[in-house]
C-alpha cells in the first residue's frame, strides 16, 4: 500500500456555516478523506461561533492530521460587518492550525474557481460539478460550503509549487516578491 505523500485540510469560512474538505495526495491521485460543515447559525453570539470554531477546527486537524492547511481569503462584498466577521472567523480556524503546527496558505476565491473549472467565475454549482468529475463520485451538495473547502484543498495541490495568494508564478508570496520580480521598477530607500 502507497502511503500518503502529503494530508491537505481546505477550509471555506463563514460564521454561519464553515466548509471544511480533507484530502489524501499520492503522487497524481487525490482521494477525498471527509468533508463537511460547521452548522453555527443556531449559536447566539459571534463569541460562541468563534469559540465553536476553533474547537471544531482544532477536532478535525486532530482526527486527520493534516500536513497543510489551505484557506480561502474573505473578500468585500456589500457588508464591511459581514467581512469583518468573516475574517475573525477566517482567523480562527487559522489559529487553530498554526496551533496544532500545521503550515497554511490562503487563495483568493476567483484563484480557486480558476484551478478547479477554469473560470474564476464559476458558480458553487459548477465547482461542485467539476469536483465530481474529478474525484469520480458524487458528492453531497446540500451544502455547497463543503464542496468549496475541498475546492480550496485541491487548488493547493495544483498550485503548490506556482501560485499562491499573490497570483505570481515564482511561488513567493507578498512584497518581497515584487520587488524581486520588479527590480528594474524599484529602487533603494
Amino acid at each position: 500500500m502507497v502511503k500518503a505523500e502529503k494530508i491537505i485540510l481546505g477550509v471555506d469560512p463563514g460564521t454561519n456555516v464553515m466548509g471544511y474538505g480533507v484530502i489524501e495526495v499520492k503522487g497524481n491521485k487525490l482521494r477525498i478523506i471527509q468533508y463537511g460543515v460547521f452548522r453555527l447559525e443556531k449559536l447566539g453570539s459571534h463569541e460562541l461561533k468563534l469559540k465553536k470554531i476553533f474547537e471544531r477546527m482544532t477536532a478535525v486537524i486532530e482526527e486527520y492530521l493534516p500536513d497543510e492547511m489551505a484557506i480561502e481569503a474573505p473578500f468585500y462584498a456589500k457588508n464591511v460587518q459581514s467581512m469583518l466577521k468573516l475574517g475573525r472567523a477566517q482567523g480562527v480556524a487559522m489559529a487553530a492550525a498554526l496551533a496544532k503546527d500545521v503550515s497554511l496558505v490562503e487563495y483568493l476565491p476567483k484563484v480557486v474557481k480558476k484551478s478547479v473549472t477554469g473560470n474564476g467565475n464559476a458558480s458553487k454549482e459548477q465547482v461542485a460539478y467539476m469536483l465530481e468529475n474529478l474525484f469520480n463520485q458524487k458528492l453531497e451538495t446540500q451544502f455547497l460550503d463543503a464542496t468549496d473547502a475541498l475546492a480550496v484543498a485541491v487548488c493547493h495541490h495544483m498550485n503548490a509549487k506556482t501560485k499562491a495568494l499573490t497570483g505570481n508564478s515564482s511561488g513567493k508570496k507578498g512584497w518581497g516578491a515584487f520587488i524581486s520580480e520588479n527590480k528594474g521598477r524599484v529602487s533603494g530607500g
